[in-house]
């Protein structure tokens, strides 16, 4: 009997708490390996060994097309058959760092919104990270101008501001500029350094490749952008009578929508766009209703949120039929795959 061998890899990782996407597991009639340096999970070993015997038994060519999940803890993993050698030599691979690039990362590692990034995916992207240093009182972001970056603090202190408004203080480890990832490069807020500040400057589309495999990142980009925009939005509660109207390239769409969320409005956000007019109703914040460019409830609010010139208008109230209407679907999730889908696209 051919001895039996099988490699797998993670594909999909949800906040595991012991391994990473790309890590590899080889498993055999005898033994099971794990990466190097990494615990044994009595879980997966457990769900592996019965997953060995029922490929004995099928006795058959290898499918590297089937996904398997594991049972789960505190997180979730999915894994699928590669073909031995040389996808384990590819995994295994680690990026080569110069001196200085070793020292960025080793000081980078363990911000908030980079740890969840697994070590191999930011090592390979540390070149995309260019340094800036922003002098005293300068503006690194102006409020209406074209902003296509992410910006990390690594010192310094900088004001997130609406005008006169002082809104937020970030210092070391923290994100500004965060709306470039989420496609819109108009930025609706200005960022003033409160002192000589050292940051790190990344495009929204290099980080956008970053992240990509990270469901937990983009979930921390996403409260991320929801905690920015609560207590940015929070200075503008007086505008919120029975109309509001405005410009997109003054408020993208993501961020206008996160508006009527946020503050749990309902009545009908009407849009003049390229593609013709459109319409997102909202039942106390949730969305029920939305049309556009001949789509219907989620495609159409995916096909709003790609969008970056046009004029909204909004108005308080619903139509009797509406008002029964249930949520298309969870806000955030919709947020979260329009972005996904403007980056495929």
């Amino acid at each position: 009997m051919k001895p039996f061998r099988a490699v797998f890899q993670i594909i999909d990782n949800n906040n595991c708490p012991l391994y990473e996407s790309e890590d590899i597991f080889t498993l055999t009639q005898k033994s099971l390996s794990f990466p190097e340096g990494k615990e044994s999970c009595l879980i997966l070993v457990r769900e592996l060994t019965q997953l060995l015997f029922q490929l004995l038994e099928e006795n058959g060519e290898p499918d590297f097309v089937k996904k398997y999940t594991c049972s789960g803890c505190t997180g979730l993993i999915k894994f699928q058959q590669v073909q031995g050698e040389e996808k384990t030599l590819q995994g295994s691979e680690e990026s080569l760092l110069s001196e200085k690039e070793q020292k960025l990362f080793d000081k980078i590692r363990n911000y908030a919104l980079l740890k969840a990034i697994p070590a191999k995916h930011l090592k390979k992207s540390i070149s995309c990270f260019k340094g800036k240093i922003v002098r005293e009182k300068s503006l690194l972001i102006t409020k209406g101008q074209l902003n296509e970056h992410l910006y990390i603090l690594l010192s310094g202190e900088v004001m997130v501001e609406d005008g006169e408004v002082p809104i937020s203080r970030l210092g070391e480890g923290e994100l500004c500029g965060e709306m470039s990832y989420f496609g819109d490069s108009i930025a609706s807020t200005s960022v003033r350094a409160l002192e000589e500040t050292r940051v790190l400057a990344i495009s929204g589309k290099d980080f956008g490749k970053l992240i990509k495999k990270s469901d937990a990142v983009q979930m921390h980009m996403a409260r991320l952008l929801a905690e920015r925009l609560s207590r940015a939005n929070s200075r503008r509660a007086s505008d919120f009578g029975s109309s509001m109207q405005g410009k997109l390239n003054e408020m993208a769409p993501a961020e206008l929508l996160q508006v009527f969320h946020m503050h749990q409005k309902t009545g009908v956000l009407s849009l003049e766009l390229p593609r013709g007019n459109a319409k997102v109703s909202f039942l106390e914040g949730s969305i029920v209703v939305a049309n556009y460019a001949g789509k219907s409830g989620q495609d159409a609010v995916f096909a709003i949120l790609v969008e970056r010139e046009g004029v909204y208008n909004f108005t308080s109230g619903l139509p009797d039929r509406e008002m029964q209407q249930s949520a298309i679907g969870d806000f955030m999730m919709l947020l979260m795959e329009g972005v996904k889908r403007g980056d495929e696209g």
